[in-house]
């Protein structure tokens, strides 16, 4: 970025303009602010311009075309000046390198990024074409590869189907060796053209060089009308596809729809924009304008100070800016597609719990499920987790799924992540989740939105809370990851051991973070600064199950107690036999000032303070497999039952309180669901009055009363 000269503007519309970002034959584009910190890339007219009614007429329709095309695969314009002395047109920041930098410093893209590449920009195209333009200067340095993808940028020269170059004197109308022949001659041209561009752009990409070149402008635009192209840095299964692109007759050129189609990238092939070196080359420049952009004193409503800006750009801060007339800029604004602007929670749609008397089931019976989907997880997956409207699941063909919690349809997808490595949700706005290069990923949980990144050599997602990610690192150690800037807090030196990362969970409770092991220890740190708080070892065969509530703590293992989670204090402990013999506790679930769980597979009800048992109406009348998850939902208890090759899921009525719902039929409804065909590979988990049975790669989710 440049300082202002003499004779800038210092303001236009509502943006106050902080340097020059670039400048072409048409106009000058600013860095501007306006009064709310958002940022933009301002384009305005040459003042020796202005009193040309054509290009005047040129510029404005730049600006109404620009806003005409709002498919996600371009630059949004934000706000247009139109009347007055100097128009004027704002446009919205992207993060990235364009595709020519990036294959400048990286080389060739390989053979799944072309194709993610080649699908993105046809899509693109196929929405600047569906508004009735014609770009006309596709080329690299026209393309930013952003985290959520490439982006077309500068309609400068955009025009209507079968339009004439409008140009100033002396100006080509188009990139040598980009432009399609039918530009070259000078005549009218359509959607082809940029079908052709399209083809030699990818060319570019995939071999590092251009398909036609030249001694000079004449040289290049003889071989783009007479010559043959030159692929031959193009691996053999890409030159099928491109080829087509590049016909001399426009007629004969594929459609970007088409074109989409014949590049469909294998499934998770997008992640090249979150994941590698050009995604790393992204997240650091975003990064940096992220740092540029909070320094101190830029929350003010005056925005960002300019001699600071100016000063962290000139020192080397990694942004550069593309705009008009071919200069390049990497754009990136304070906005709802922000990595750190998360929107609100979705809302939760509650589902009606079922009532006998009125007639929504037969007392004695048990009714439908409310949706079933065979193959619809991952038998690798980590519990279910309803998050609002969504239910998060391993997706079965690898990756990270959410599905409609109300009819168990798919709602969006994330390959990049690992299901294995758990997941978690951040106050049900966003899922956080790892990607296979230990990068923390964040998604939206109600669609699936890409937001905010962080490197933290993550090997499993442990919890969450208002503050922090808490992570297992791929060498053993606990990290915490920041979730408002995605940095690192801290950092916990290797201490106890985790066993695998994987088979490590957490939960935090009362500034705690406490981890599990499959070898049934226990590690309390504080969040604040990962030191130890307490710790435990040996408390059960396997991981010790732990839930939480108030000030309170529960570990069910060999024993089942109470513990003050800040000191790990024993409050109490739960019933042992008489006789001394060795019982196992199964996870609690926690309803009013009770605690339930199963004691070598008998649940019982606790009081929560005191840990005594109480007068329960079920106590030691039936049993479930030791380790169910046991479940409230509605006026229902649930729980497991399994005998070597099937199961049942059980629900009866929870009876807190027998003395009340005297007539209702709930008393005496019971109901089992014999939906369990994988008695070692099941899971239950529940909300909003649904009750999500996994069982192998099946998932059901079942009415409640």
């Amino acid at each position: 970025m440049k300082p202002l000269d003499t004779g800038d503007p210092i303001r236009l519309g509502p943006y106050r303009l902080l340097g020059v970002l670039g400048e072409g034959g048409m106009g000058r584009v600013y860095f501007g602010q306006d009064r709310a910190g958002r940022m933009a890339a301002v384009k305005v007219l040459h003042r020796h311009l202005a009193d040309d009614p054509h290009l005047v007429q040129r510029f404005v329709r730049e600006a109404r075309m620009a806003q005409a095309v709002t498919g996600p695969g371009v630059a949004r314009v934000l706000d247009t000046e139109t009347e007055g002395g100097r128009p004027w047109i704002a446009t919205e920041f992207l993060t990235g390198p364009t595709l020519e930098e990036a294959v400048t410093a990286r080389g060739p893209l390989d053979d799944n990024a072309v194709r993610a590449l080649a699908t993105a920009l046809a899509r693109a195209l196929r929405d600047i074409h569906a508004a009735g333009l014609v770009h006309r200067d596709l080329k690299p340095a026209n393309v930013v590869l952003t985290s959520t993808g490439p982006r077309i940028i500068d309609f400068g020269i955009a025009r209507p189907e079968h339009g004439l170059t409008l140009t100033t004197t002396g100006q080509v109308p188009v990139t040598p060796g980009f432009g399609a022949p039918e530009q070259a001659l000078g005549h009218r041209v359509g959607p082809p053209a940029d079908v052709f561009s399209l083809g030699a752009l990818l060319v570019y990409a995939a071999s590092g060089r251009r398909p036609y070149d030249g001694s000079h402008v004449a040289a290049v635009q003889y071989e783009v009308v007479h010559g043959t192209p030159r692929m031959d840095g193009v691996p053999p299964v890409l030159q099928t596809l491109i080829a087509p692109c590049l016909t001399k007759d426009p007629a004969h050129r594929p459609t970007p729809t088409a074109i989409a189609q014949a590049f469909a990238p294998p499934r998770g092939t997008d992640r090249v924009w979150r994941q590698g070196p050009i995604a790393e080359d992204i997240q650091r420049r975003e990064r940096a304008l992220h740092e540029l952009t909070t320094l101190p004193g830029t929350s003010a409503p005056g925005g960002l100070p300019r001699r600071r800006l100016l000063k962290a750009l000139t020192i080397g801060a990694p942004v550069a800016v593309a705009g008009a007339g071919g200069t390049t800029w990497w754009l990136w604004r304070r906005n709802r597609n922000a990595p750190f602007d998360i929107p609100p929670a979705a809302p939760t749609p509650q589902a009606r719990p079922l009532s006998a008397s009125k007639g929504d089931y037969v007392v004695g019976q048990t009714p439908d499920p409310i949706w079933h989907r065979a193959s619809a997880l991952s038998t690798e997956t980590p519990a279910p987790l309803p998050v609002r409207d969504v239910l998060i699941v391993g997706n079965p063909k690898g990756g990270v799924s959410a599905l409609n919690v109300v009819d168990g349809k798919p709602r969006w997808s994330a390959p990049e992540a690992v299901a294995t490595s758990h997941y978690v949700s951040l106050s049900d706005r966003l899922i956080a989740a790892v990607a296979d290069d230990g990068t923390l990923l964040t998604f939206v949980a109600s669609t699936g939105e890409p937001k905010w990144t962080a490197r933290a050599d993550a090997a499993s997602v442990l919890a969450a809370d208002d503050e922090a990610v808490y992570v297992v690192t791929d060498d053993g150690r606990l990290r915490a990851i920041g979730r408002s800037d995605g940095r690192v807090r801290w950092t916990r030196a290797k201490g106890p051991a985790l066993g695998t990362p994987t088979g490590t969970r957490g939960l935090v409770a009362q500034g705690v973070l406490l981890v599990t092991t499959e070898d049934g220890d226990v590690l309390a740190v504080h969040t604040n600064d990962g030191r130890t708080a307490w710790s435990l070892s040996a408390q059960a065969d396997g991981r010790v199950k732990v839930s939480a509530a108030g000030r309170y703590v529960f570990l069910s293992g060999e024993r089942l107690t109470a513990r003050n989670a800040a000191t790990g204090k024993e409050q109490w402990r739960g019933p042992a036999p008489l006789d001394g013999r060795k019982i196992g506790w199964g996870p609690s679930v926690i309803h009013g000032k009770y605690l339930y769980a199963a004691a070598s597979g008998a649940p019982v009800r606790l009081d929560i303070g005191t840990g005594k048992t109480t007068d329960w109406v079920y106590h030691n009348l039936f049993t479930c497999d030791p380790p169910s998850p046991l479940v409230i939902q509605g006026k229902s208890f649930w729980s497991i039952s399994v005998n070597a090759t099937e199961g049942g899921v059980n629900a009866l009525y929870l009876a807190e309180d027998y003395t009340t719902d005297v007539d209702s039929p709930a008393r005496n409804t019971t109901w089992t669901f014999r939906i369990i065909k994988n008695p070692t590979r099941y899971w239950m988990t529940a909300d909003a009055n649904r009750v999500f049975i996994v069982d192998g790669a099946s998932l059901t989710a079942l009415p409640v009363f």
